[in-house]
């Protein structure tokens, strides 16, 4: 069977993926045999299952990576529901036994574990989503993978502001009642990264646009989420984003005739009077990525980083039904102009942190136990997001979003 060209082999081969370079180690199957197309066997480990939508999520373009390399179904097993401790390792160890030849893990806190499987299987590649330790680590089949979601969620934040510029226009509300809700899973630079640009996204098109988070303290807990979702609402939020897994908060803005921007995927068919859209990571990319690597005896990154270009980073269709009236072409050209750098999402000119614009900052890059700040990230007037690992580390609270709770 030949090698598919698929669109991460012709960007892998001009240097767009891949930050820092490891060996790869392509070797043989686990029997001797050379690894090719017709004998690979690749293994992936979600924290829940598809009825989480960021599961959901890495399953379907784990199926569309198989489609394009052309795998067999056989060749890919997938374990769901696996948590965040000694069992992420148990089911590396068990995938690695099965013969797996690469190993991809999908949670933030299943990656000390899956570094362990590492050390014990070298000639199996083990590559991790989220996480920050990849590039101190520097293990020859250990690697990490993250996507700028930064720019989609800050251009979800522009279809919000779209909307709330709407609602004024029509006298719904006045501008100082443009007031976002957000719910939150933790209080993580991830999260922090993405409500800060979902916000900044908004504030672009909406000046007056203020925003207030909650969090659960859970990446999938629907009844939180919901609860969540309700409380900002009562609170006179007019619009609810989230950074969590489950319909909780779309279900809730649905009931509730509010506006709502989802993560992960379309939730039009359940909230067809509210879902504006949806920002999302397309994993296939760096699936296709990867496995090239074992299957040609390439370097594969330890940090690699997908964005709009490698078509890691993806927007759901706008619905016309709740959303204001040409945010499509808004947002083509808010695309392009990320694309170019015309735009920076984190652009220290559009936020301030107590008062004051940032000209320096030391982000926590190189991840210890104190959490210290190692890198200058603020150069050429912006904060530059998941340039040094692939993983966020924007932390800042900036002025405009309020938190409601701070435990998590």
């Amino acid at each position: 069977m030949k090698h598919r060209i698929t669109r991460m082999t012709a960007l892998a081969m001009t240097g767009v993926v891949g930050m820092g370079f490891s060996a790869c180690g392509g070797g043989d199957s686990g029997n001797g045999e050379a690894v090719t197309e017709d004998n690979i066997k690749i293994g992936l480990i979600c924290l829940h299952d598809d009825n989480s939508t960021y599961d959901a999520n890495f399953i379907k373009a784990m199926d569309e990576a198989k489609e394009n390399l052309g795998l067999k179904d056989n060749q890919v097993i997938v374990k769901t529901n696996v948590p965040e401790n000694s069992e992420c390792k148990e089911a590396a160890v068990d995938l690695a036994d099965q013969g797996c030849n690469i190993i991809f893990a999908n949670s933030f806190g299943h990656e000390s574990y899956l570094l362990e499987a590492a050390e014990k299987f070298p000639n199996v590649q083990f590559c991790h989503a989220t996480g920050t330790m990849a590039h101190t680590e520097k293990k020859a089949n250990f690697h990490d993978a993250f996507a700028s979601i930064y720019e989609g969620r800050y251009l979800s934040g522009i279809a919000a502001g779209l909307k709330l510029n709407e609602m004024i226009d029509a006298g719904k509300i006045t501008p100082d009642q443009a007031q976002m809700g957000y719910v939150g899973a933790y209080t993580y630079a991830e999260v922090i990264s993405g409500y800060t640009s979902f916000y900044l996204g908004a504030k672009s098109v909406c000046p007056s646009v203020t925003m207030q988070v909650q969090f659960t303290g859970s990446w999938y807990d629907e009844t939180a989420e919901k609860e969540a979702a309700t409380t900002l609402i009562k609170k006179g939020c007019v619009l609810i984003s989230q950074h969590a897994d489950s319909m909780g908060a779309p279900t809730a803005c649905e009931n509730a005739g509010v506006p709502d921007v989802s993560y992960n995927g379309s939730t039009k068919d359940a909230c067809p009077n509210t879902f504006i859209v949806s920002s999302r990571i397309d994993w296939a990319p760096y699936y296709e990525y990867a496995v090239k690597c074992v299957l040609d005896g390439k370097d594969i990154g330890y940090d690699w980083t997908g964005d709009l270009s490698t078509g890691s980073v993806l927007l759901t269709e706008v619905n016309e039904q709740a959303a204001a009236p040409g945010t499509q072409e808004t947002l083509d050209k808010a695309i392009e102009d990320l694309k170019s750098g015309k735009v920076h999402v984190f652009d220290t000119a559009c936020f301030t942190v107590g008062g004051s614009q940032l000209s320096s900052y030391l982000a926590d890059v190189d991840t210890d136990p104190s959490y210290k700040g190692d890198t200058e990230v603020i150069q050429d007037g912006y904060f530059h997001e998941s340039e040094y690992r692939s993983a966020p580390y924007f932390d800042l609270r900036i002025d405009g979003i309020t938190l409601l709770n701070d435990m998590y």
